[in-house]
């Protein structure tokens, strides 16, 4: 019998805390979950979901415009934002409920509050301040956008807002250059706003592999997204009915929406960690072992408020294996190697393994195989898009290093390469199957060719305006 209320007390009901909850329960413990906003967390309400419906609508124009090579003679589309963001909201909803019947079909108690840490076994809940006690806590908080501290910063709104604008603007001012802020770009670009991104670096994306990153800014000159880089917002004017952004290479623009896509941090403020024991990083994330077990020993954290890798079916896992491990006498870790990832632009990306800049220090000896080509939809329908696809191989072992893709279903595509990568397959494993053809897709299995230096876009050239 336990002395404390419950087993389990989970802070955060996002992907990573209800799976949590879900698995201990199941395990026999008694569970609490509190969640102060909505259940699904960040990917469910105003992340990965939401946005993947936005990308979903934004390159329906391309394919109203690839279709006349086929033959189709279409009425001129017409697009009303209201519908789109009304249709996304009852979806949300509909997935918020079947996150909080998960936990209550298996047994949970929900706390629809804010809770705070008292000390490493008691947690408080905001509205009315009744204490609770448990012998093992989990955080799960995940994190939230930031913006700079600039001049008029307070005119601008981040990706939680992009998802409720009342109206589409016109045109839209992205500020960033990862994974959020080049799939807004295609998103309002794809629907009509004239887009532009600034990014302080060279080229967006840092971190991914160069062919990638120079594929995709190619792309995006060609789609006519302003693309700045090089520079940074500086200040903002708010004028009447738009702002006046001031960059710090002294050049002016003036646009309906300023948006900041510049980072995260994780949500601990206010949380009552240190007064718990469970020591936080300079960024305020949770520090962890490889068990997500924090330096106060019976609390846990798992997810994005780690900062280790944020993404959400990595905190899933991560959240599994704790309560596999505590409650299940199942004990297990989540491995944080060759995890798959997707870039959801338009062209998409999809990479698995190590890019290129790295697996060269790791792998001296190494074979780097790519491919360029336009996809066979576009030869009819005329579109000057192509696919970039890329191996990495270790010439001493042959085995498959690093997998990247750029294309049409990128992700789809490369979802499936990293099973094999997971599985240690060799360049051979990749030339003995069979094609699959016609396909894309087909190109990593029939690469034989050593590639030549990459071509490389011209990160300094500005797109023509759009008319």
């Amino acid at each position: 019998m336990t002395s404390y209320d419950y087993d389990l007390f989970v802070i955060g009901g996002g992907s990573g805390g209800t799976r949590a909850a879900r698995i201990a329960a199941g395990h026999g413990a008694k569970v609490a979950v509190a969640e102060e906003y909505r259940f699904g967390g960040t990917c469910v309400i105003r992340g990965c979901v939401p946005k993947k419906l936005l990308v979903y609508a934004s390159r329906f124009r391309d394919e109203f415009e690839d279709a006349e090579g086929y033959g189709w003679t279409l009425k001129t589309p017409h697009f009303d934002w209201e519908t789109l963001i009304a249709n996304k909201d009852v979806e949300i909803k509909r997935l918020e409920g079947i996150y909080r019947r998960n936990v209550e079909s298996a047994g949970g108690k929900i706390f629809d509050t804010r809770a705070t840490l008292a000390d490493a076994h008691t947690v408080v809940l905001a509205d009315g301040g009744r204490k609770v006690t448990a012998k093992t806590i989990l955080i799960a908080t995940g994190g939230h956008p930031t913006k700079p501290d600039i001049p008029g910063v307070e005119h601008a709104i981040t990706s939680n807002e992009a998802f409720h604008l009342e109206e589409m603007p016109a045109s839209i001012l992205i500020v960033g250059g990862g994974y959020t802020a080049v799939e807004f770009a295609g998103i309002f670009d794809g629907l009509g706003s004239e887009t532009t991104l600034v990014y302080r670096g060279e080229k967006v994306l840092r971190g991914f592999d160069e062919d990638l990153r120079d594929g995709l800014m190619a792309e995006m000159f060609k789609r006519e997204i302003d693309v700045r880089v090089n520079t940074n917002v500086a200040a903002i004017e708010k004028n009447w009915g738009d702002y006046t952004v001031t960059l710090t290479d002294g050049s002016t623009l003036d646009v309906e929406c300023v948006m900041f896509a510049t980072g995260r941090t994780p949500n601990t403020s206010g949380l009552g960690l240190e007064t718990a024991g469970a020591k936080v990083g300079d960024r305020g994330e949770v520090l962890v072992d490889a068990n997500s077990r924090t330096s106060a020993g019976n609390i846990y954290a798992v997810g994005d408020v780690t900062d280790r890798v944020n993404l959400t079916p990595v905190a899933i896992r991560e959240g599994h294996a704790f309560a596999d491990s505590v409650f299940g006498e199942k004990p297990w870790a989540m491995d944080h190697d060759l995890v798959p990832t997707a870039v959801f632009s338009t062209p998409e990306i999809g990479t698995v393994g190590l890019p290129e800049h790295e697996a060269v220090r790791k792998y001296p000896n190494l074979d780097a195989y790519l491919a360029r080509f336009r996809p066979m939809k576009h030869t009819l329908s005329g579109r000057d898009e192509f696919v970039v696809m890329k191996l990495l191989v270790d010439g001493d072992s042959d085995k498959v290093v690093g997998c990247h893709m750029m294309g049409v279903d990128a992700a789809e595509i490369v979802q499936m390469a990293a099973i094999a990568l997971k599985m240690g397959a060799t360049k051979a494993d990749f030339d003995a199957t069979v094609a699959l053809h016609p396909t894309i897709a087909e190109e990593f299995v029939t690469m034989r060719t050593k590639r030549a230096a990459p071509a490389k876009a011209d990160a300094k050239a500005a797109p023509k305006k759009k008319a």
